[in-house]
């Protein structure tokens, strides 16, 4: 009997030695991969591609250059001008974008003064200006140059005499915008108008006028 028992503590002494090297060779699992947390999403491209709609407000620095008489006098002001403006943008590449705009304005302009003993005063209560625009993108910001078509209302008036016309004219300007976010867009923009010559009867004394208008303002819209 002890032979026996002797015997069998031998048998299991040699297998518990033997059983971790087999276990050594056999496949491991491996190990779980160390986690990473994800990194936080970054700030959209915008597409500027769209129809958009705002509004806008600004100052308006004006010079109703008038002759009479073969005498002239500078009539220079400035007002507040706002409105409304709208367009289509297309972008063409990820950096180029093209589009056409189109503005209304209603002015505070008016000035007085003496031209050739002629006491007279000039105005403007409305411009709008039709324009080309060509941009260039980054991320969420848009710079452009624009220019074409501007309207503007004119009037002049004296000795209790008054004459006025829808005056035609050039436009040419530049802007910067930012996405607020995909759809509301911010933007400061100036634009300068001349109108050249307009001609006045007021009370059969001729009145030359030419016209011009710088203006600074600043904008919200709604991009579709």
């Amino acid at each position: 009997m002890n032979r026996l028992a002797l015997a069998g503590f031998a048998l299991t002494a040699s297998a518990a030695g033997t059983f971790p090297a087999l276990a050594a060779d056999l496949p491991q699992a491996p190990a779980p991969a160390p986690a990473y947390d994800a990194a936080p999403a970054g700030p959209q491209s915008v597409d500027w591609t769209g129809i958009y709609v705002g509004g806008q407000l600004g100052w308006v620095f004006s010079n109703f250059d008038n002759t009479t008489g073969g005498l002239s006098n500078d009539f220079n002001t400035n007002g507040v001008g706002g409105g409304v403006y709208g367009g289509y943008n297309f972008q063409v590449t990820p950096n180029v974008v093209v589009g056409l705009e189109t503005d209304f304005n209603l002015t505070d302009i008016e000035k007085s003064g003496t031209v050739g003993g002629l006491s007279l005063k000039s105005s403007s209560d409305w411009n709008a200006n039709f324009r080309g625009r060509l941009g260039y993108a980054f991320d969420r910001y848009l710079i452009y140059g624009a220019g074409g078509l501007a309207l503007a209302d004119l009037e002049a008036s004296a000795n209790g005499f008054k004459d006025s016309k829808t005056a035609l004219g050039w436009t040419l300007g530049a802007g910067a915008e930012a996405a607020v976010t995909n759809n509301i867009v911010a933007r400061f923009d100036y634009s300068y108008q001349d109108f050249g010559d307009q001609n006045f009867n007021l009370g059969g004394t001729g009145v030359n006028s030419d016209f011009n208008n710088h203006q600074v303002r600043a904008g919200i819209a709604y991009k579709f």
